[in-house]
């Protein structure tokens, strides 16, 4: 049995150790899957999305198409002077806000100097476009410098452009080699964690198995000493009945298991009488005596496994049998003061004969739902009154569980 027990451990420290080893892969893999979407993410938006890039060809469309577009059309007389004015201060004023945008990202010290030279020439491109926006509401069209402005603006800007592609290159090579050793770095630490790991659970595990078998022959003397214990908690010391506590602990479960089934249960309350007299007369070791040679009675009387006997208290003993009915109830109670009389115990200050004798009430029925949880003690102990007003030595059996007057 220790052998299994033993076997069990093992297995049991195997598959830990196994969940340790997957977790831990587990969880390496994981940090690399979720490093390698920060990767993807970095390097969307350093070359991928180049946010600067856009906004500086936004300005070139603007300029190449909106504008240029509207003056030709009005040359050509395809849209009216006031479309056109309108058209071009609104291109305007979008190349205005997307130049804004752009500057307002971070620039590094080297690209300063040629940005603020690129917003004078927009600037000035700008001044130029909207003072022929009102040229051409006054009839006084000048567009013929307009293509050569547009083509030097467009060159200013794609020199920006150029700078913010080949920046954008520049931080991905960078990003992706500190990338790299990032990783190394991860690989080496969970690598390194994972060994550790295994060492430390590789000692632990040992050192259980050694314990175990102390531990196993610790719990068994525990678990005897337990079982002792609660022996002596549910025993009467003297007579080595149940005691009163673990009475009531029975009382209720077979009160609630023969209503459940609807069976017989019986239980008697049984007095040794005359029994101060006997203690008055012979000592309490004699009385301890005559206790023990009751309860051996009792013992060797109710003996089925569906048999508790009890020491209430004192002289009064108690009985709950169950699955018996009144017929055999009532053998049972007669053999029980036979046999205590047939011990021959003298007491010659007993009123009801030369020997020790008991008394006993006993209340027998079909348990069912309706079954008052005190009624059985309540009618035990009246019949046990009956059974000393006719004279003891004798008992009373009832099978009428309503209360007397009720």
């Amino acid at each position: 049995m220790e052998f299994i027990e033993a076997l069990k451990l093992r297995s049991k420290l195997l598959l830990l150790f196994i969940l340790i080893t997957l977790g831990l892969v587990l969880v390496g893999t994981m940090g690399y899957s979720n490093t390698a979407s920060v990767k993807k993410n970095l390097d969307t938006i350093y070359f991928g999305s180049l946010v600067p890039v856009i906004e500086l060809n936004n300005i070139l469309q603007v300029y190449h198409g909106k504008i240029s577009n509207t003056i030709y059309k009005v040359k050509n007389s395809q849209i009216s002077r006031g479309q056109a004015s309108t058209q071009i201060k609104e291109a305007i004023s979008k190349i205005e806000l997307e130049w804004r945008e752009y500057e307002a990202h971070f620039k590094r010290d080297d690209e300063l100097q040629y940005v603020e030279y690129a917003a004078i020439e927009i600037h000035a491109t700008n001044s130029f476009f909207s003072k022929m926006a009102s040229n051409i509401l006054q009839e006084n069209i000048e567009i013929e410098n307009f293509e050569a402005r547009v083509e030097y603006i467009n060159n200013i800007i794609k020199k920006l452009i150029n700078y913010e592609i080949e920046l954008a290159k520049y931080e991905r090579k960078r990003f992706l080699t500190v990338y790299d050793n990032i990783i190394l770095n991860i690989g080496i630490i969970l690598g390194l964690t994972i060994l550790g790991i295994l060492i430390i659970s590789y000692y632990v595990f040992k050192s259980i198995q050694r314990d175990h078998t102390r531990l196993e022959l610790t719990t068994k003397k525990l678990q005897k000493a337990n079982k002792k214990l609660e022996n002596v908690s549910y025993t009467d010391v003297l007579t080595s009945l149940h005691n009163r506590r673990y009475f009531n602990f029975v009382y209720e479960r077979e009160l609630k298991r023969a209503k459940r089934t609807k069976s017989y249960i019986t239980f008697m309350m049984m007095d040794i009488d005359y029994f101060k007299q006997y203690n008055d007369t012979y000592g309490h070791i004699e009385g301890d005596y005559a206790l023990k040679s009751v309860a051996k009675v009792l013992k060797d009387t109710l003996k089925r496994p569906s048999d508790f006997v009890f020491r209430l208290g004192g002289e009064e003993f108690g009985a709950i049998l169950t699955d018996i009915d009144e017929s055999n109830s009532a053998s049972l109670a007669g053999e029980i003061c036979q046999s205590i009389k047939l011990r021959e115990i003298k007491h010659e200050t007993s009123k009801a004969g030369e020997f020790l004798t008991i008394s006993i009430g006993v209340v027998c029925t079909k348990a069912d739902e309706n079954l008052d949880e005190e009624i059985l003690m309540i009618r035990a102990d009246e019949m046990l009154y009956k059974a000393k007003e006719n004279g003891r030595d004798n008992y009373v059996i009832t099978t009428n569980v309503a209360k007397e007057g009720a």
